[in-house]
């Protein structure tokens, strides 16, 4: 046999159909249609972590009076009035929303930009909103009252 004929009957192609799709600037491969994927590890929102943080602080500094108004604590910050009013609210999350999402553990489509606005304040609410209703795997359901202390 000649060189080539040889490296031919050597060679193994395997074709595996996947799609790639790009989702946050990389890319993803995604698996045919009845195939299963491999389990998804926890990927913690780095974004909607650093958003949670942010309205906390801002509420406790607030409340204990280290800011007067919004309009003043965003002059601390270095921020807009409106910046803070769309976080603040944030804080009126259920606790084990919370906790979903610290844990990384929140609906694959659940980002920062969803849950700003006019979301729900109730946490029954928040949870059918957001797709972490108390059956689902990503979410333990608590009852608890309603937002203390939402008039900023």
């Amino acid at each position: 046999m000649t060189g080539r004929a040889a490296l031919e009957l050597d060679t193994l192609t395997i074709r595996i159909p996947i799609r790639l799709q790009r989702r946050g600037g990389r890319k993803l491969i995604v698996t045919p249609e009845g195939a299963t994927a491999a389990p998804r590890k926890p990927a913690r929102d780095e974004t909607l972590i650093k958003a949670l943080r942010k309205s906390h602080r801002w509420r406790r500094k607030i409340e204990s009076g280290q800011a007067k108004s919004i309009t003043d604590l965003a002059e601390q910050e270095g921020v807009t009035d409106a910046y803070i009013c769309r976080l603040l609210p944030l804080t009126c999350l259920a606790p084990d929303i919370v906790e979903t999402i610290l844990d990384g553990r929140q609906p694959k489509g659940l980002r920062l930009a969803e849950m700003l606005g006019n979301g729900p304040l109730e946490w029954e609410e928040q949870r059918v909103a957001w797709g972490l209703s108390p059956g689902s795997a990503a979410c333990v359901a608590r009852r608890g009252p309603v937002c203390f202390g939402t008039d900023f």
